[in-house]
């Protein structure tokens, strides 16, 4: 391993200070003159025809400046890449809490009141909850008029709820269940889940006296986010200007509009500046959870345990919209891993996304995988059990090795699958004695590869020798500027307190993709290192024409430049005075954008340990292995925060949470009934890293972000059948569902 000075040390979040003493101004906080507070009028049905708003009554409330409806906004859309999200519903609403009137008023209390003197009238129409009655024939039809949205990837042929169908595929399906000796099927079906963020979707509008608009709001994706809010209230993109808010808390959900253009078009109808806050009532009925999915695995095997053949087939739950999914094929990304870490040479997958009468689903920590890989690890268990052999032995008999590719026929390399796995099998004692009765251990995989996207960054050395970073990248509560922070430490040999982050505002600099799919370190990282290089050479330039001597004998050595051969030395200050006397400061700004394939992954493999009460059904997490393979640790201390807390997120979707929803209607719509883990339901967390220089991250790093939540519901569910033969194969795996299987084996056996 190479050896730094400041990469790969334990450095604590550097934005800490501000945010634990109230200094961090989040968009909640944010207040202008004159500002009003915009509120929504939300459906209580989840399929209706709109017949008539009456909003008379509102607008004489005194306190009131503004009222509207979908009628006032006919036409709009919203969407990351699919349009097809009303501002405002004004012909039909399509889920419960979908918004059909706002008010914009002096202060919350007034709006809420307003709202309350809305008349809507409605006429109920059919609706549809599961994806799959959503596709048979004669469901009612959500969008007759899907076609005319934008961004729909492919047209679609006939009235249907089915919107995106995708394909991957590899080898000769046919021939491959021909081949088999042994086939195996089984379906699995997953919940719907929040991300459950403590800050809630926030913003405040203002329209400028120039007419551009500006915005404070809690994205993560400033840059793309100005481009939607553009495209929806029709202005070019440089009209409207996204300006720097903290982020309190992401895991995928603070990548929407949402509230944004409805709060622009109050703020223009009413003339002064409106804010809109989220309630958690709201965040939990109409924000942009988890996508629940059903998923089907059918996968023929040799006698000898090689995996010759895989059919899968995942249907996600899209509820109302599908507005809130960026990728390019307003898909889940996800699913394409429905081969999981393994080496199958012939797989056919598809993946549908289909409307449904209830909340639109978003993105959560790694979109699409939590579901995925539980369906396919506890897939991989059930195949050993029927056919008596180890899982453990089952999984290093088909693990995908160097050289191999995806079902997407993406080449893999640097592959340390085996290595992973034996890794985490040593940390936990698989093959020790289990420590009491109803015990049972548990593993699963995953691995990602390393993804990036275009970043930009500006490093400036200041005349009093202190460097500032101009970075458009938010800091989404990862420590991203921390890790920032330390690269240009790094290179430029000095402190980190010298070290000025600013995130800037979208008029401010270039193009960023912002924050997603494990990429920042990678991308921003990238950015900020090349701006740094250029800039330690124009400061090595400089220095060497005051040295007297060759650049190539100047280096950098605790923030100073000196000559190898030695003598007088100089400051950062010294040489960043002479450069702006000369001409200017010292900075450099760099866009950076990945090149070539992503053929890099990391392996995960996780191990639970649990104990399961007879009695209750209770199921108890006693230990949990992680086992890593990585690239370059920049910061080991928030890397260790990234799989923990990815371990805790895994591990509530595992046991208990669940966005339950009963005729359309969200029933858990409070964190009371909405359970999340709490510091006594978090195990003994064990974590093994395999750190090789070998990403395509600064100094090689890969990304963590989102590998460590994807396989522990499956390692969990693995571990619950070791200790007491009972199968879930629904999530989350409650204690009344591990009792109903107890007892309904037990009659079985009787």
């Amino acid at each position: 391993m190479t050896n730094y000075t400041m990469v790969g040390k334990a450095v604590t979040r550097l934005e800490g200070p501000q945010k634990v003493t109230g200094r961090a101004l989040y968009p909640a906080d944010v207040h202008v003159p004159g500002m009003l507070w915009g509120k929504a009028l939300r459906s209580p049905h989840p399929h209706a025809r709109i017949l008539s708003v009456d909003t008379s009554r509102a607008g004489r409330l005194p306190g009131v400046h503004a009222v509207l409806t979908g009628a006032d906004l006919s036409g709009i859309y919203i969407g990351r890449r699919m349009l097809d999200l009303p501002v405002l519903a004004w012909d039909k609403v399509r889920f419960i809490g979908q918004k059909v009137a706002a008010v914009a008023a002096e202060d919350p209390d007034i709006a809420e009141d307003a709202l309350e003197l809305i008349d809507v009238e409605y006429e109920e129409l059919p609706a549809v909850f599961d994806p799959l009655e959503a596709m048979s024939p004669g469901a009612p039809i959500l969008h007759d008029n899907i076609n005319s949205y934008k961004g729909l990837p492919e047209p679609v042929q006939e009235p249907t709820n089915r919107f995106v169908h995708n394909e991957w595929s590899k080898g000769d399906i046919a021939r491959g269940f021909a081949e088999a000796d042994l086939l195996f099927e089984h379906t699995f079906t997953l919940a719907r889940v929040h991300q459950v963020y403590l800050e809630p979707h926030a913003c405040l509008v203002q329209v400028d006296d120039s007419g551009r608009v500006q915005v404070w709001v809690n994205s993560k994706v400033p840059f793309p986010l100005r481009g939607q809010i553009a495209a929806a209230i029709g202005m070019e993109p440089d009209r409207v200007r996204i300006n720097v808010s903290h982020i309190g808390g992401d895991f995928g959900g603070k990548g929407d509009p949402m509230d944004v253009p409805l709060s622009y078009f109050l703020a223009r109808t009413s003339g002064r500046p409106v804010k809109m806050v989220m309630t958690f009532l709201e965040e939990l009925t109409a924000g942009n959870p988890r996508h629940p999915a059903t998923i089907t695995l059918r996968s023929g095997v040799k006698t000898d345990g090689s995996i010759v053949a895989r059919q899968a087939s995942a249907v996600f739950n899209s509820g109302a919209y599908g507005a809130f999914k960026p990728g390019l094929g307003v898909n889940l990304l996800g699913a394409s891993g429905l081969a999981g870490s393994y080496r199958i040479p012939n797989v056919h997958i598809e993946s549908d996304m289909v409307y449904t009468n209830t909340i639109p689903g978003g993105f959560m920590r790694a979109p699409g995988s939590p579901q995925v890989v539980f369906a396919v690890e506890s897939h991989m268990d059930m195949i050993a059990h029927q056919m008596g052999m180890e899982p453990l032995e089952l999984r290093r008999r088909n693990l995908l090795q160097e050289g191999d590719d995806t079902p997407t026929g993406q080449p893999l390399r640097q592959v340390r699958s085996g290595q992973t796995l034996d890794a985490a099998v040593k940390a936990i004692g698989w093959d020790a004695p289990k420590p009491g009765p109803n015990i049972g251990r548990g593993i699963a995989m995953y691995d990602r590869l390393t993804g990036g996207a275009e970043s930009s960054a500006t490093v400036i050395v200041e005349s009093d020798g202190t460097v500032t970073l101009r970075s458009p990248t938010p800091d989404v509560g990862t420590g991203t500027h921390t890790v920032l922070s330390q690269i240009i430490a790094e290179e430029l040999t000095v402190p980190l307190d010298t070290i000025n982050v600013v995130t800037i505002d979208t008029d401010s600099g270039p193009f960023d993709a912002g924050v997603a799919g494990s990429w920042v370190t990678h991308s921003a990282g990238q950015a900020t290192l090349r701006a740094t290089r250029e800039v330690r050479q124009r400061l090595i330039d400089v220095a060497a024409g005051l040295l007297g001597t060759a650049r190539e004998e100047v280096r950098l050595h605790n923030g100073r430049l000196l000559a190898s051969t030695g003598g007088t030395d100089l400051s950062l200050a010294d040489v960043a005075a002479e450069a702006a006397r000369a001409g200017g400061p010292v900075s450099a700004q760099v866009t950076y954008k990945p090149e070539g394939g992503r053929d890099i992954t990391s392996f995960c493999a996780q191990i639970a340990e649990v104990e399961v009460d007879p009695e209750t059904g209770q199921v108890k997490v006693r230990r949990f292995v992680s086992a890593h393979d990585v690239g370059t640790v920049l910061n080991p201390l928030g890397h260790q925060g990234q799989i923990e807390g990815g371990i805790i997120q895994g591990l509530g979707y595992a046991l208990m949470e669940e966005l339950r929803v009963e005729a359309g209607q969200v029933t858990t719509a409070h964190l009371g009934d909405y359970k999340i883990p709490t510091i006594q339901d978090i195990p003994e967390l064990i974590t093994v890293l395999l750190e090789e220089p070998a990403g395509p991250g600064p100094y090689q790093g890969k990304g963590i972000g989102e590998t460590s939540n994807c396989p522990v519901a499956a390692a969990i569910a693995n571990a619950v059948f070791d200790a007491v033969g009972v199968r879930i194969t629904d999530l989350p795996i409650t204690s009344e569902k591990v009792l109903a299987a107890l007892n309904g084996r037990g009659a079985a056996l009787g």
